[in-house]
This record gives structure tokens, sequence and C-alpha cells, in this order.
């Protein structure tokens, strides 16, 4: 019995790393509303530079695209685009997010979206041995190696950000 309940509580995201043998953990917090990265962070004394957030964009073309970076920095539009081969991208409306990605807002993570959107992640993320994204709902996080989430997303490195002075 006990089985059928670990199942019910995993995540697409989690899935998809079973599948994919993906060695990962999770971690689990109470928050039964959106929650900024940094507050999380905060709550749970973890490195902001090791917590990624989760972005989607919309590209003139129309194509979705996901960027992931640290949770204390900001996408640099110009850079993002020019990653992703487009004249010029724009954040997605966030009533959008669900349908797009089927997360909701402050569960979004990279792993698992409706379709497999180009991603790229800040080259930051070669810094270190585990980072932590959200699991996929709120409340949950996934610590997984950077290697192992670039190849289940097939994402990309690039240096995405605004450089701070």
């Amino acid at each position: 019995m006990a089985k059928s309940k670990e199942k019910d509580n995993k995540t697409n995201a989690m899935r998809i790393l079973d599948k994919n043998k993906v060695k990962y953990r999770i971690n689990t917090y109470e928050c039964d509303e959106f929650k900024d990265g940094i507050s999380i962070a905060d709550m749970l004394g973890q490195p902001y530079e090791r917590s990624f957030k989760t972005l989607v964009t919309v590209g003139k073309s129309r194509n979705y695209y996901v960027f992931v970076i640290p949770i204390a920095e900001e996408l640099d539009m110009k850079k993002a685009a020019k990653a992703v081969s487009e004249k010029n991208i724009e954040m997605i409306h966030v009533k959008e997010i669900n349908n797009i990605t089927g997360y909701i807002r402050g569960g979004c993570t990279p792993v698992g979206m409706k379709k497999n959107y180009m991603t790229v992640i800040h080259e930051s993320v070669n810094d270190f041995d585990e980072i932590i994204v959200s699991g996929g709902k709120i409340g949950v996080q996934i610590l997984l190696s950077p290697i192992d989430l670039i190849q289940v997303t097939g994402a990309v490195t690039g240096d995405i950000i605004v450089k701070k002075e």
C-alpha cells in the first residue's frame, strides 16, 4: 500500500527522472501559495547560487523557450534571444504557464513540460556537483547533478543573465 501512495506523490518531473535512471533527491517544505525562489532559499537556508528558477518565454517566431537561471539573477532578454536564435523574446504571461508547461507558477521545472521546448541553462550550473530546481509542484524541490539535468532536458548552457555592475 505504501508504494502506491509514494507513486501518487511523484510529480511528472520525478517520473521522467526515474524513467531515465537519473539520481536525484527531493526536498519538501510547507508552502500553500507561490513564493519566490529567494524567499524559499532563505526559509530553507539554501545558497542562492545553487538554487535555479525556470522561466518560460516566447519568441517572435511564436516558439516557446525555457531558461534556467540562479534565483537571484535576472534573465538578459537580448542574450537569451541570441542563445535561441530569435530576434527578441518576451516572458509568457503568468496565466499561460499551466497551459504551456503543465506546471503552475512556483512549481515550474524544466523537466517534463507538456512539450520539449528548447532549454538554456545559465553556464554557472557547471560550477556545482548538485543544484536545486523546482520539483514540479509548490513545496517540492529536486536536487540533482547539472549534467543529468542538461542531458534529460536536452539543454545547452550559456551566458544569459544580466551582468551586475
